[in-house]
């Protein structure tokens, strides 16, 4: 089997690596646009990329499985969300779709987003560190290592993995 990741962030890679582990797969990844706003602003925002990198991944490699992990924020009544969401596709088939935890983000990045920011240079100012998105994210930043960012993503890829041998068996 080969799965295509359509993203170079290595959180990502090692989200779908390690969901796929147990299958005979040859895992890639595509640098693959998602088709939205850098920043996603909503759960429908988010999915959309999620799809459109995973179908694109698809398109780019010609492999059985595409992926799209797209992560964003999603505004409440109680504040500015993380949410992430993945994508799982195979040609003539419709996307299997799986979203995964959310928190609040502090007002004072939440504020940043809002005028306009996004949220992977804003991490990294707030945290004082490089490339807190390819780590351990802000899921990682705001949990105190709880759960990283390909944790979170691992999640996700369950979420799928198993919705994709579920539809398999018929």
């Amino acid at each position: 089997m080969k799965v295509i990741i359509g993203s170079k962030n290595p959180a990502k890679i090692l989200a779908v690596q390690t969901a796929f582990s147990h299958y005979e797969a040859v895992i890639m990844s595509e640098d693959v646009p998602s088709g939205v706003n850098d920043q996603p602003f909503s759960d429908e925002e988010t999915i959309k990329g999620a799809i459109n990198r995973a179908y694109g991944s698809l398109q780019a490699s010609r492999g059985q499985i595409g992926i799209g992990l797209e992560g964003g924020v999603q505004k409440t009544e109680y504040g500015l969300f993380l949410c992430n969401w993945g994508a799982l596709a195979e040609k003539g088939q419709p996307p299997i779709i799986a979203g995964g935890a959310r928190i609040p983000l502090p007002d004072g990045v939440a504020a940043r987003l809002l005028a306009g920011e996004e949220l992977g240079p804003v991490m990294d100012d707030y945290a004082k560190k490089e490339n807190v998105r390819k780590n351990e994210g802000a899921v990682g930043i705001f949990t105190n290592g709880q759960i990283n960012r390909a944790d979170m993503f691992s999640h996700v890829m369950k979420l799928l993995i198993g919705q994709y041998e579920y539809r398999k068996r018929g």
